[in-house]
């Protein structure tokens, strides 16, 4: 059902029972009045996922919207940074003069939270479609504030309190993918609470991923790698998960505080571009942990 905003001429449709929501009737690129932009985070932060279609967007009108919603972070990977506009990290399998010009090629990529390895993690990511393959390169989303909260009694009880350890070396192992001595400095194994408080809906999710959470603090590494299968199996049902076939003109809008997401693969003969920005909470705005 599509629910209309009367204060400004905003369409709301829901696309799963629990989280993401597509917004019609806004231009990105356009200049927004306050009520607008309040609006858009109010529905940010109630549907978790927004779906902008039909958007012609420059790499200014991206960062530009970004920065409306918290700061912007420059990614570590400044190999696949955008060369006029850092704020922007470019995924792709293209290849200029043999080096790929952005990040996570054309396979699988499996399931992930953005920078949970950072002590200042992100609230968001913006992508925007550029380039797209004919077939495949869907994006999967899955619900964790939802997973949470019908996490049965004893697995809440068993993470209540405990710290995951988090490892950006295992994600990269799992792809192939290398750091230079600057980004392994920058990315060492940390720990963040298993379930975070939204920094700006105080709402719970679970925060941990199969790409990234290694262990748990204080539990040995066979018990906690069973405590994490099982919440991996939980968090990945069905009814959490949200499948995204991409379209050009397409701007996807995610909280990562309580979203996790996954890639699938796609023929190398076609060339995907996306234009990612990753927005972190505005400290003024910010609650703890």
């Amino acid at each position: 059902m599509s629910l209309k905003s009367h204060e400004i001429n905003l369409d709301i449709t829901p696309i799963t029972e629990t989280f993401g929501a597509i917004v019609s009737g806004v231009k990105l690129s356009n200049q927004m009045s306050q009520d607008e932009l309040n609006q858009i985070k109010s529905y940010w932060n109630r549907y978790q996922i927004l779906l902008f279609r039909d958007q012609d967007l420059s790499k200014e009108d991206i960062i530009g919207f970004s920065r409306e919603l918290g700061d912007l972070e420059i990614h570590i990977r400044n190999e696949w940074l955008n060369d006029e506009h850092p704020e922007i990290l470019q995924i792709s399998n293209i290849n200029v003069d043999g080096k790929p010009i952005g990040a996570l090629s054309d396979g699988e990529v499996g399931w992930h939270y953005d920078q949970i390895y950072l002590k200042r993690p992100a609230l968001g990511s913006l992508l925007c479609s550029v380039k797209i393959p004919p077939e495949g390169g869907c994006t999967y989303f899955a619900d964790m504030t939802t997973a949470y909260e019908r996490l049965p009694l004893d697995l809440k009880t068993v993470i209540d309190g405990r710290l995951g350890i988090q490892s950006y070396e295992n994600f990269n192992n799992l792809y192939s993918t290398k750091t230079d001595e600057n980004q392994t400095t920058l990315t060492q194994k940390i720990t963040q609470p298993l379930v975070r408080t939204h920094p700006v809906t105080g709402r719970r999710a679970l925060y941990l991923c199969p790409g990234m959470t290694v262990g748990i603090s204080g539990i040995p590494d066979d018990e906690s790698g069973a405590i994490l299968q099982q919440l991996f199996d939980w968090c990945l049902q069905d009814d959490f998960v949200y499948k995204h076939n991409w379209r050009l003109g397409d701007a996807l809008l995610w909280d990562n505080a309580c979203t996790m997401h996954r890639r699938e693969p796609f023929d190398s003969v076609h060339e995907r571009l996306m234009f990612r920005t990753t927005i972190l909470p505005q400290a003024e705005r910010a609650v703890p942990f």
